[in-house]
């Protein structure tokens, strides 16, 4: 597991997220934890680190 910080697309506050880099891709929708609008984040991983993060606003 990997901490990784971004900007929330809508509320523009700093997120913490664990993101588990033994898996090389995952897409998913999850709510931001302070405004609670729903964030579109994909992740890829190679050798257990984060090489693209992105969130999109849905």
């Amino acid at each position: 597991m990997f901490e990784h910080f971004f900007t929330c697309p809508h509320c523009w506050e700093r997120i913490s997220m664990l993101v588990d880099t033994s898996v090389p891709y995952q897409k998913y929708v999850e709510d931001c934890e302070v405004c609670c609008n729903p964030l579109e984040i994909t992740v890829n991983s190679e050798e257990g680190e984060i090489v693209g993060f992105e969130v999109n606003e849905l």
